[in-house]
């Protein structure tokens, strides 16, 4: 699947990142701010040499969530040509993956790294916090896992 969000022409190269939904079992989905930043998005980010999509995504997930899953519990969903949402006049590709599972009891995502806050948010209705918002990648996502059961 290739979706894409328009934004104006570009004339840089898009940002490749790779992004993980993880839901919960009322059916709300994690989502991260980075410090020093005011948009919510998916756990992920950018490959590091010749990482994969999923190597990536895998990664970025523990470094930002301490959450190790296997590569096996994920599925990749599409990928989104979307605005970026904290590199201003740049554009994503996002490769994102879903956990197949809900989180496990013991699985408690916790703001590391660069991350300063977790909001879980229901895909049909986004609201983040107040003074906060949504990423362009949420926006263009959150509407396809509306239409999917999370498990």
């Amino acid at each position: 699947m290739q979706n894409s969000v328009p934004d104006g022409p570009s004339t840089t190269q898009p940002i490749a990142v790779a992004a993980v939904v993880l839901y919960r079992p009322d059916g709300r989905v994690l989502t991260v701010r980075k410090a020093g930043t005011t948009m919510f998005m998916f756990p992920g980010g950018k490959p590091q040499d010749d990482e994969t999509p999923l190597d990536t995504a895998i990664r970025e997930l523990a470094e930002e969530t301490s959450l190790a899953v296997p590569p096996e519990d994920l599925e990749h969903i599409g990928a989104w040509d979307t605005p970026a949402a904290n590199e201003n006049g740049h554009q994503l590709h996002s490769e994102v993956f879903v956990l197949l599972r809900p989180l496990a009891r013991n699985e408690v995502p916790e703001a590391n790294a660069e991350i300063e806050e977790l909001v879980w948010m229901d895909p049909a209705a986004p609201v983040a916090p107040a003074g906060h918002g949504v990423a362009p990648l949420l926006r263009a996502v959150f509407p396809e896992l509306a239409r999917r059961r999370p498990f």
